[in-house]
């Protein structure tokens, strides 16, 4: 059993390198691929770039594969009516596979992410971002996946998923995230709770 304090200090920063690492070098040819296919379909940059808020609400670019047209309008994911409008054929395949998350790599090695944490908000967000605040969640890096995400994503109100992000910050551990990924995995294979902020 990996002790909780030394799991939390150094050995998930290493797993974090270690496989968002390996994951670019796997997926390296299938990226540059879905990157010229977005680029065919949209003739826009294929990386979404949107400031969000990370550890200690610190404001940061996450990365994403684009899955949507440029005209779409930056709203709070809530506020977000006929959201599937502005999402592009590609986009839907990203979002369903899950593969437009992995540009966050990147995130990960820049050490602005973690595979497993509170998702990172907007600041259309900010009152949910305060509310994970309140809760501790803001005090450990945000997540490519969480365990909001696998309790019920969409199908939970944001008061509820603030809750298990201040759960998850209350309770990171080895084993903890390695259950949060593997449900993540059952989910994308599942294509289950799917659509995504």
């Amino acid at each position: 059993m990996i002790g909780q304090r030394l799991y939390q200090k150094l050995i998930k920063r290493m797993l974090d390198c270690i496989f968002a690492s390996l994951l670019l070098v796997i997926f390296s040819l299938p990226m540059i691929v879905i990157a010229g296919t977005i680029w065919l379909v949209t003739h826009e940059n294929p990386i979404f770039k949107q400031t969000r808020f990370g550890r200690h609400s610190q404001p940061f670019e996450v990365y994403k594969f684009r899955t949507m047209v440029g005209s779409a309008p930056l709203v709070s994911h809530q506020d977000f009516h006929n959201r599937d409008a502005y999402v592009t054929t590609v986009g839907k395949f990203l979002r369903r596979t899950s593969l437009d998350e992995l540009p966050q790599c990147f995130n990960v090695l820049r050490g602005e992410m973690s595979f497993v944490g509170p998702r990172p908000l907007a600041a259309s967000d900010m009152a949910v971002i305060e509310k994970r605040k309140a809760l501790g969640a803001d005090r450990v890096l945000p997540g490519i996946t969480g365990l909001a995400q696998v309790s019920g994503r969409n199908n939970v109100s944001d008061c509820q998923k603030a809750k298990y992000d201040g759960t998850y910050a209350k309770q990171v551990s080895f084993t903890h995230d390695a259950s949060i990924v593997g449900a993540t995995l059952i989910k994308v294979l599942q294509q289950s709770d799917i659509d995504k902020a």
